[in-house]
């Protein structure tokens, strides 16, 4: 889309990706998760991109959404390559020798986890300047991406030629990635880990801060890291609530206040204009400034629609919905203004 008048977005061309879940541009390059690939598309003519490069396996193996979770599904040869499709049919199949039935589960974006004999369950990635949902992000010339439970290191020093760095085990179910100043916060199913990128092709593992399992996106701004925590999903099933984080002392972070919430997915903060996707509860509006009382002061809820993801940039508020992508004029926070809608999907 031509967003130059967020009022009046063009579609210019829909740019096939299969398997694509997230992206990222820098400058006149695109890049973006096919499956289990990075693929790197030039798009200096964005009416005809072209790709240039493709590091293959540098995601999980997934496999694509079930019309039916009922059904079990049959052992993947994953060395034949990526599923883009089902069919359904009756087998008969012999037990395993230990006796034990296995099938298998998916959740988008995951990998493929046995559910039985001690299986790990899978997380939920989501879509999501990059939105709190992000599952890679770019600084300076290099390109983090989590993947399960590591981060991959790739330096894109030159666009079109990205080369495999180092990769971090992070020992947990990493899900989402922020950057403020020269720090990295990646949000996972049981707290936030920061890192140190001062050198950007090894970060440093700074601390953490440990909450209840739950899917868990954040953001940072002014030594302040907002944390929502969904439960009621594969993640885990504690609480729906935002943690408010005083990152002042960063080898110690702090918690200063927990808000209860009622579905939390992504969360947006610009110079202490909060905006927190509720899911079904819609888009709530906070003015942030006293971060021990936010819950009083809510500006403005959205209950019209639900939320996932918001990237709100220079007076423009990108949000995410089930429905498409709204764009409002939070200038004015008492007074915002829807600009346009793009609807995707049904």
């Amino acid at each position: 889309f031509d967003n130059t008048n967020p009022s009046a977005p063009v579609n210019l061309i829909f740019i096939d990706i299969p398997g694509n879940v997230d992206l990222s541009v820098k400058g006149d390059y695109l890049y973006a998760d096919s499956y289990v690939d990075l693929v790197v598309l030039d798009i200096r003519d964005i009416s005809h991109p072209v790709e240039v490069s493709r590091l293959k396996d540098v995601f999980p193996y997934t496999i694509p959404d079930l019309e039916n979770t009922m059904y079990p599904i049959s052992g993947i040869a994953q060395e034949n390559g990526v599923i883009t499709g089902w069919q359904v049919k009756e087998v008969t199949e012999d037990v395993n020798p230990d006796g034990i039935y296995r099938y298998y589960y998916f959740d988008k974006g995951t990998n493929v986890y046995a559910l039985n004999n001690g299986g790990v369950q899978p997380t939920t990635q989501t879509i999501g300047i990059g939105g709190s949902l992000a599952r890679f992000i770019m600084y300076e010339n290099e390109f983090y991406s989590l993947n399960q439970n590591s981060m991959q290191v790739i330096n894109i020093s030159e666009p079109d030629a990205p080369v495999l760095g180092t990769k971090i085990d992070l020992q947990r179910m990493a899900e989402t990635v922020f950057i403020d100043s020269n720090r990295l916060f990646i949000g996972t199913q049981t707290g936030m880990l920061i890192y140190d990128i001062s050198q950007p092709s090894s970060p440093q593992f700074i601390t953490q801060f440990n909450h209840f399992q739950s899917c868990d996106p954040v953001v940072v701004q002014d030594n302040y890291a907002y944390v929502t925590m969904r439960a009621g999903n594969n993640c885990g099933n504690f609480q729906n609530a935002m943690d408010v984080v005083d990152l002042h002392v960063i080898t110690d972070p702090q918690l200063i206040k927990s808000y209860a919430l009622t579905e939390p997915y992504g969360v947006g903060i610009d110079n202490k204009k909060l905006f927190v996707c509720d899911g079904s509860a819609g888009l709530k509006v906070y003015d942030a400034s006293d971060p021990f009382r936010i819950d009083e002061h809510l500006i403005r809820i959205f209950s019209d629609l639900k939320a996932f993801d918001v990237i709100p940039l220079n007076g423009t508020l990108i949000l995410i919905a089930a429905d498409g992508i709204y764009q409002y004029d939070y200038t004015d926070l008492n007074n915002m203004q829807l600009l346009s809608k793009i609807k995707i999907g049904k």
